[in-house]
């Protein structure tokens, strides 16, 4: 009855976008990332449920330009720099992570008796987390910018690179297949594809070094043009790098790299974003489309180990070498939650060797389910990472070493008891107060999770301290006693303890502690909130617009002024994230 209904593509993809619609609306109720609800979706539009997809040619079609999409914002986000800014940390834990799950991945494989070259298979896509969700998830948090969400960014970034290596090895050993096989040209089809992929290389790097800036400059003019020419990029390198036997990721790879130097790079990500996320609808409706639901039951089990594995092993060997480091282990903690799952490159790669003939499809029925588990899942601790943290952290003492010396190092700073003011949150508000108070002579300390807010202001000649406001350690250790203000620039930001955010959840927590007998400000953009937070325990509150508002009208209505001249402006958006 359905299939007569979509009598034509059209209406077939017309369909599945209203089914994508209604189970993506059901996930975000559940907080559930889009790469579920797209599985979700090609599942049900599979065979084994409705068998909606008839039109395998164009959802074909729809799904690799996805892929090739997806591969070229890999690219354009290669950014080296970013791993050699935050120091051995992202390195070491990112290549450790690699390494530790690929090797257990591949020993539980065997266990599991999956084979060598599908256990290989297995364990490698394994180590490939999900930067979108991750980076989703943080931001929605206010932690992207905290240390540990620069730390996990560094790792995700060590991630790509191997993604890249491992999609360049796979390609050359389908190659090699080929020519074993008699099917391809023999050695000399290994030698074709790796003359082509050098000069692709040496296309890229000329691109870069010449036509790259000038070009994307002249483009930029027309924003719509920077977008079909990204899109266009992408297409073209996909299609050589298939040609040459290199494989349309690798193409995709290639072209975002040609364009990661320019300075466009971010505006063009931003833009192609949607158009990522509705070819991957296509990806995972394909996917969908060969999976066999009724085959899946029999690897419940292996999809059972592997998925706890990841969802306990890759946190542990993060928190691990990140005590190592000199971390304390609530960072490490922290850091480690983002790698708890598999990404959307898992599938993709395990595909890949499908396609080639290495592993048969219900490997990529075992991974595919390991996803579901394991996304789904950590969603949820990353989202509660804090209470879980208050849980486990009776647990976590092995995991951190006397004294953490990096993270004293970030903050770089002395405890002073003169300190009168402690200001939480150092983005514009907080740091305009912190200069307005340092002028009339009371001793102040900022505090903030943000290294780049911490080195600011270091920078204006401040007293600063690197820490996270809802960390009761952290808060018993500052000069509490001494002062006569605790103040919260904070804004808005859940903490997974039921509805309340960092600005109650400071307040409880200063309040708790004995030694702190002064009173507590805290900032709000919303009048609303003001009766909550004086519920909650907050003496008084900023409410920063309407302050701003009743200083104007006084300044119109001829008050005197206050000489401004020697405070420095500051600029930039609020950055705090505590």
């Amino acid at each position: 009855m359905i299939n007569a209904l979509l009598h034509s593509p059209f209406a077939e993809v017309a369909a599945l976008l209203v089914m994508a619609a209604a189970i993506g609306l059901a996930g975000l109720l559940l907080r559930q990332p889009l790469i579920v609800s797209f599985i979700a979706v090609g599942l049900v539009a599979g065979p084994s449920a409705l068998d909606v997809v008839q039109s395998d040619a164009q959802i074909t079609l729809l799904s690799q330009l996805g892929i090739a999409v997806l591969l070229f914002l890999v690219g354009i986000k290669l950014d080296v720099k970013l791993i050699r800014s935050l120091g051995a940390v992202s390195l070491l834990t990112g290549l450790g992570q690699v390494t530790f799950t690929s090797t257990f991945g591949y020993l539980i494989g065997l266990a599991l008796g999956l084979g060598h070259i599908t256990s290989l298979y297995v364990a490698v896509a394994l180590t490939f987390s999900s930067t979108i969700i991750i980076v989703k998830l943080l931001s929605d948090k206010r932690e992207i910018d905290s240390l540990h969400g620069q730390i996990a960014l560094g790792f995700l970034i060590v991630q790509d690179l191997v993604v890249v290596i491992a999609m360049i090895v796979l390609s050359a050993i389908g190659i090699g297949a080929v020519a074993e096989s008699g099917s391809g040209h023999g050695g000399g089809s290994v030698l074709t594809v790796l003359i082509s992929g050098i000069a692709m290389v040496a296309v890229v790097i000329v691109f870069v070094r010449y036509i790259a800036n000038p070009l994307t400059e002249r483009l930029a003019r027309a924003p719509e043009l920077l977008v079909i020419f990204a899109i266009a990029q992408a297409s073209i390198f996909a299609a050589v790098g298939d040609f040459v036997g290199l494989g349309k990721e690798v193409g995709g790879l290639l072209a975002g790299v040609s364009l990661a130097s320019t300075p466009y790079r971010e505006t063009i990500a931003a833009r192609l974003a949607p158009l990522r996320d509705f070819l991957l609808l296509f990806f995972f409706i394909a996917l969908g489309a060969t999976l066999d639901l009724s085959l899946l039951g029999a690897h419940v089990t292996g999809a059972i180990v592997l998925s706890l594995f990841v969802l306990i092993g890759n946190p542990l060997i993060v928190l691990g070498i990140m005590g190592a480091l000199g971390y304390r282990k609530r960072t490490g903690f922290l850091a480690g939650l983002t790698v708890a799952q598999i990404s959307e490159f898992s599938l993709i790669f395990i595909a890949m060797g499908v396609s080639l003939g290495h592993v048969r499809a219900d490997a990529l029925g075992l991974v595919t389910m390991v996803g579901l588990v394991t996304i789904a899942a950590s969603t949820y601790m990353i989202t509660y990472s804090h209470t879980l943290y208050a849980l486990l952290e009776p647990l976590l003492g092995i995991f951190e070493r006397k004294g953490t010396p990096r993270e004293p190092s970030e903050a770089g700073t002395h405890r002073d008891d003169r300190v009168k003011v402690i200001i939480f949150g150092l983005g514009r508000f907080g740091t305009a107060i912190g200069l307005r108070l340092q002028k009339r002579g009371i001793k102040v300390l900022g505090v903030d999770f943000n290294p780049q807010a911490v080195r600011r202001w270091r920078d204006l000649g401040l007293e600063t301290e690197f820490g996270d406001a809802t960390d009761p350690e952290f808060l018993a250790d500052l000069p509490l006693p001494s002062a006569e203000w605790v103040v919260s620039t904070v804004p808005i930001h859940p903490t997974g303890l039921s509805h309340e955010d960092t600005r109650t959840t400071l307040i409880q927590l200063t309040r708790s502690n004995a030694a702190f007998h002064g009173q507590i400000a805290v900032a709000s953009h919303d009048s609303r909130d003001t009766e909550e937070l004086i519920t909650s325990g907050a003496d008084f509150v900023l409410e920063p617009f309407q302050d701003a508002a009743d200083r104007a009208a006084e300044m119109l209505c001829g008050a005197p002024e206050e000489e401004r001249t020697e405070i420095p402006r500051i600029e930039g958006e609020e950055t705090q994230t505590s």
